[in-house]
């Protein structure tokens, strides 16, 4: 995943801010305590927010404290070990690996050398998380796989592109929970969203080094972003729809925080060219 999926700190109450936190640290210690010491370095917004969305429902949350990784001499409020975050653990680690192998395949060799680098390191991690989840695993590989077909063939449609890497979000959703429906249509279409999203931040970065992008393909080199506006707050209210229709308890307002308020942020961030430096910003902080 790509960063694009924060909260709006400004508007979260501090319940619901100490919340996300908790969920953020304690995604980062199940990541290190199943993948070791490197896997936390992968750890970002977008996978906290699929940890929130995968929790079973809970009127109350009682965070555990735990050592920091990055600071083992400061204990952190953080919530315990859970089948959501073991899944949100396995799941984002093969995301980030084939994001990594994508991010390798699209670069030039000099440029590509550090996903290479990375890619190496994970490996491990890697083909252990995918022995636990194989079925999401061949989801995002052949997903991944169409997607390169179809930047090949220069694809001018925008639904298709987008709606192959939306299937491959959407596979995060398990089965097994009663809320599969929901999860699917909600995670379908942030999948669409960040994909769109992401053509449109590349958009002048593929223009100079001469790589496909979707959002060029279909509207030309320098897009439309009227037009563009309109699929992606489609999408959005299509998420707020479906969030609408699930049990969340009371991670509920941080959700919806993230889905009526943070996306819709970075859209516009990322339309007016200030996202470059928002996305360098810590939500820890008050103000920012």
């Amino acid at each position: 995943m790509f960063g694009y999926v924060r909260p709006l700190r400004q508007e979260l109450k501090c319940r619901d801010f100490d919340l996300y936190r908790a969920t953020y640290c304690g995604l980062c210690r199940c990541l290190r305590r199943r993948y070791g010491p490197v896997a936390p370095m992968f750890l970002n917004f977008d996978f906290t927010f699929l940890a929130l969305l995968l929790w079973q429902p809970e009127n109350t949350f009682t965070p555990c404290r735990g050592r920091c990784h990055a600071n083992p001499l400061v204990q952190k409020p953080m919530c315990p070990d859970s089948p959501a975050l073991e899944l949100a653990a396995d799941e984002s680690i093969i995301l980030a690996w084939w994001k990594l192998r994508d991010s390798v395949r699209d670069e030039e060799f000099w440029e590509g050398m550090s996903a290479q680098a990375l890619s190496g390191l994970l490996y491990p991690a890697y083909r252990k998380a995918a022995g636990l989840r194989p079925e999401f695993d061949r989801a995002v590989q052949g997903s991944l796989e169409e997607l390169t077909a179809l930047e090949t063939e220069q694809c001018a449609s925008l639904d298709r592109t987008a709606d192959t890497f939306a299937r491959l979000l959407r596979s995060a959703a398990p089965s097994s929970d009663p809320r599969s429906r929901v999860l699917e249509q909600l995670l379908y279409h942030l999948g669409r969203w960040i994909y769109l999203i992401d053509a449109r931040d590349d958009l002048a970065e593929d223009r100079e080094a001469d790589r496909y992008n979707p959002v060029a393909a279909r509207y030309g080199p320098e897009g439309d972003d009227q037009a563009l506006k309109l699929t992606l707050d489609h999408s959005l209210e299509l998420m707020g729809a479906a969030l609408q229709l699930g049990d969340f308890g009371c991670r509920t307002p941080v959700l919806e925080n993230v889905v009526y308020l943070g996306l819709p942020l970075v859209q516009r961030a990322v339309f007016d060219g200030s996202w470059a430096q928002i996305k360098k910003q810590k939500i820890w902080r008050n103000g920012q």
